[in-house]
């Protein structure tokens, strides 16, 4: 039979659909697709630990009786929440359809793994993170190329690359054929992740300082940061990110989606069990201690992310802001990170809870700004409990 009668049809789990969006991610059919994501994704790979950080169960009442706890885990949203000290499981939740073997999207905590690589960077004296993109990577598009490392960690650049996600036509959509979360238009179009970053530019101003004091949240800043990193340290993203699976000793695999290439999402490819998402920030409250005698990440980075002012990332309360710094969300004594659809880490570096939640939105864009308010005041009320 020749080429021309062979009947096909576009992948139907990624061409778009209504409001720009594909199936997968439609409202009806999103909960579904979170846990099927590592597998729906054109591209990706999957790394598994030789040693697993063993976890023992040490049910604490007291994080059931918080009402803020009590509130969110009887919502429609909910998926898991996981509470975890040193090597024990101080609280652990599931909702009805979900289990501690139902791998789910990350999205954007994937970004956390970047603080850790910047961190043994600084130690080994390899970057400084004073110097602009372009010092680094020359071929970087006028998006990036005057921007400072440490204002790209800090969502603190504007350029035309757009992340609003209540607009179905957001440019970050755009982005999503790159790595395999959507067919593009044309199928033969097989760019790559640096093309496509090198391509993103300033605004009409050319000027890409934030003249405010929030963040601009950019998935694709973290992108940038993760090809800096293969340049640099001239080891592939991909190493980098198995080294922290193993120090992290996760049981399951993580799922980390790429573009068609090999080049991993660091800004929101990342999929996890619940037991294995809490593993994952359990690693930051050991200061990158991992496992079988391995370490990633710098003590004195977790530090300064801390330290660091960073940008008001979001209000959730009167004067009670969230920030963004060095590719971590931090409030007080702890840091962590929100991702697209109800999901959120925290880790209390000072006393060492950390806590892992997963949920699914299903509003038309994705979002819900109270329940998310919610979310993450839960998580503060919890990661600062004294247990």
């Amino acid at each position: 039979m020749s080429n021309d009668k062979l009947k096909s049809e576009a992948n139907p789990s990624l061409v778009v659909l209504r409001d720009n969006k594909p199936k997968w991610y439609l409202p009806e059919s999103r909960r579904e697709g979170y846990r099927n994501l590592h597998k729906i994704n054109r591209y990706g790979l999957l790394h598994r630990s030789d040693l697993v950080l063993k976890l023992n169960k040490k049910h604490n009442k007291k994080i059931e009786n918080i009402p803020s706890v009590k509130k969110v885990i009887n919502h429609k949203y909910f998926c898991s929440l996981l509470v975890g000290k040193d090597q024990e499981i101080l609280f652990e939740k599931y909702a009805s359809d979900f289990s501690e073997k139902t791998p789910q999207t990350i999205m954007s905590i994937t970004k956390m793994f970047v603080n850790l690589f910047i961190g043994e960077l600084l130690e080994k004296k390899l970057i400084d993170l004073n110097k602009k993109i372009s010092h680094y990577l020359p071929n970087i598009g006028s998006g990036y190329a005057s921007a400072t490392i440490q204002n790209v960690l800090d969502m603190n650049i504007v350029n035309s690359y757009s992340e609003d996600y209540t607009d179905p036509y957001t440019s970050s959509f755009m982005h999503e054929p790159v790595c395999g979360w959507r067919l593009p238009a044309d199928l033969n179009d097989k760019m790559g992740q640096e093309e496509f970053l090198n391509s993103i530019q300033a605004n009409e101003k050319k000027d890409l300082t934030n003249l405010t004091v929030f963040s601009h949240y950019k998935s694709a800043n973290t992108d940038v940061i993760g090809v800096l990193i293969e340049k640099v340290s001239g080891k592939k993203l991909n190493q980098w990110i198995l080294d922290s699976v193993e120090a992290a000793g996760l049981e399951d695999a993580l799922y980390m989606g790429t573009d068609r290439f090999g080049m991993p999402w660091i800004s929101g490819g990342g999929c996890l069990i619940s037991r294995d998402f809490l593993r994952f920030g359990l690693l930051f409250s050991r200061r990158g201690i991992g496992v079988g005698n391995r370490k990633v990440g710098s003590y004195e980075f977790f530090n300064q992310t801390l330290k660091n002012k960073g940008t008001k990332y979001m209000e959730l309360a009167k004067d009670k802001f969230l920030y963004y710094s060095n590719s971590t969300m931090k409030l007080g004594d702890w840091i962590g990170h929100s991702g697209l659809g109800g999901q959120f880490l925290a880790i209390n570096l000072k006393n060492g809870i950390t806590a892992s939640y997963f949920s699914v939105i299903d509003t038309p864009s994705g979002t819900d700004e109270n329940y998310k308010k919610d979310m993450i005041n839960m998580m503060d009320e919890i990661v600062n409990q004294k247990l």
